[in-house]
């Protein structure tokens, strides 16, 4: 089991406390792909009761982060090639979506603030944190969302990214990938500011496609 210990947040519940920790640990690779999540072991390891553990747990699950395996009990999700074609399937679709209505809605305001959150994810390619790289990337596409002005859209790629956050994290261990990655961000922007709808769509299948083929090349390798 991984060396990771309880994050603890004054402001929030302590199963959100317990969940966030676990999520953390499993995107992280602390707690790895195939391992038995045993709440008595976790209770132990986070000094805390069994009962947010096993909330954590069930959470987790609908997340898909976690897999309920008869006679067995709780696992850690494999990153499967069948997952992620499912899940970047839809992302595509919802993210062309997106950029369609953020090309005709974006305002001047909220495009300074795109083109701020691009400058910061390329600044934290720098560093040696992965998990400071993929918040800054959702934080770039959350700005394309919110330019949408729709709200169930939002909601949807919300719930959406949660999945996503895994193998978001294992695209960006590939430091090869970077200087794609801040083109495809640019370009992206560009094409909104110019209210270029095709260069922006091309550019965002160009994005999810690349990541797609790249992390289904780590599946096969392993």
């Amino acid at each position: 089991m991984g060396n990771f210990k309880l994050e603890m947040n004054e402001y929030l519940p302590l199963r959100d406390v317990v969940f966030q920790t676990l999520r953390q640990a499993i995107l992280r690779g602390e707690l790895k792909p195939g391992e038995r999540l045993m709440e008595i072991h976790l209770a132990q390891k986070l000094g805390v009761s069994r009962t947010p553990v096993r909330e954590a747990i069930r959470k987790l699950e609908l997340d898909g982060l976690v897999l309920m395996i008869p006679r067995k009990g709780a696992v850690v999700a494999e990153i499967t090639a069948t997952d992620l074609e499912d899940v970047l399937e839809v992302r595509l679709a919802l993210e062309e979506l997106a950029v369609r209505n953020a090309c005709r809605k974006i305002t001047e305001e909220q495009l300074a603030e795109l083109k701020k959150r691009s400058e910061e994810f390329s600044k934290t390619l720098y560093g040696d944190d992965v998990s400071a790289c993929a918040q800054a990337d959702m934080a770039f596409h959350d700005a394309i969302y919110e330019a949408t002005g729709n709200r169930r859209l939002v909601q949807i790629l919300n719930n959406l990214r949660e999945q996503m956050y895994r193998y978001r994290m294992e695209y960006l261990k590939d430091r090869q990938s970077y200087s794609a990655l801040v083109r495809d961000h640019e370009e992206i922007v560009r094409g909104l500011e110019e209210k270029k709808e095709q260069l922006a769509l091309e550019a965002t299948c160009r994005h999810i496609v690349q990541q797609r083929d790249h992390i289904m090349s780590m599946l096969r390798k392993k």
